[in-house]
C-alpha cells in the first residue's frame, strides 16, 4: 500500500491552472499515489452562484460539482504527470447521476479513483458526498495537456 498523503491550497494552485472563481477545491486530505484521492469543498453563501441558483433557496449546482471531481482527479494526475504535461482537458462526463441537493454550509467530500491511464488519456470515477449521503457521481474522462 503507498504512503497516503494531502494537498493544501498552494499545491492545488501549483498544479492546477483554476483560479477564483472556478477553483473548486479547498484542498485534498487524501491522495494515494495517482490512484486515488479526496477533495474538499466547503460551499458557502458568499459564492457566485448562490444569488441565482436559486433566489431564496441555494442549491450548490451540479454542474460545480462534477467539475470538483474531475479537478480532483486533475490534481492528483497532474501531481504525477511526467514534465511534458502542464495541464488536463476534460474530454468527457459519463454515467453522471445527481442523487440529493449540496447547500451552502456542507461540506463535499469528493472521492475519486483512477479507472484506467492509456498514454495521455485517464478515466476517473467519482463520487460527491456531504457525511455518508451521496449527492452526485460521474465517470471522468480527461486528457494531458504538453507544455
Amino acid at each position: 500500500m503507498a504512503e497516503l498523503s494531502a494537498m493544501e491550497i498552494n499545491e492545488l494552485l501549483s498544479v492546477l491552472p483554476h483560479r477564483f472563481p472556478m477553483l473548486m477545491l479547498d484542498r485534498i486530505i487524501e491522495i494515494d499515489g495517482d490512484d486515488s484521492a479526496i477533495g474538499v469543498k466547503c460551499i458557502t453563501i458568499n459564492e457566485p452562484w448562490a444569488q441565482g441558483h436559486f433566489p431564496g433557496q441555494p442549491i450548490f449546482p451540479g454542474v460545480l460539482i462534477i467539475e470538483a471531481i474531475a479537478q480532483t482527479a486533475g490534481a492528483i494526475a497532474m501531481r504525477g504527470a511526467d514534465d511534458t504535461a502542464n495541464s488536463m482537458l476534460l474530454l468527457g462526463v459519463d454515467q453522471a447521476k445527481f442523487r440529493s441537493p449540496a447547500l451552502p454550509g456542507d461540506v463535499l467530500h469528493f472521492h475519486v479513483t483512477k479507472e484506467q491511464r492509456r498514454r495521455q488519456v485517464g478515466r476517473y470515477r467519482g463520487i460527491a458526498k456531504v457525511g455518508e449521503r451521496v449527492v452526485a457521481e460521474a465517470l471522468i474522462t480527461a486528457m494531458f495537456v504538453p507544455s
